[in-house]
């Protein structure tokens, strides 16, 4: 129900240039917050040796 009102919000908002603006800076800081957390997630996990194959 919540990505439905989601949609429902942003198709409103996109009727304007100016809620077209809103959704791109959303947009933006979600990929920048989505990719610090996968980057966080990276760093807490031990780093494994390659092994190496000759």
């Amino acid at each position: 129900m919540k990505r439905f009102f989601k949609f429902v919000f942003a198709r409103w908002l996109a009727r304007t240039p100016i809620g077209l603006a809103v959704l791109a800076i959303g947009w933006l800081l979600g990929r920048r917050r989505r990719r610090g957390v996968q980057q966080e997630g990276q760093r807490s996990r031990p780093v494994r040796a390659r092994s190496r194959r000759r």
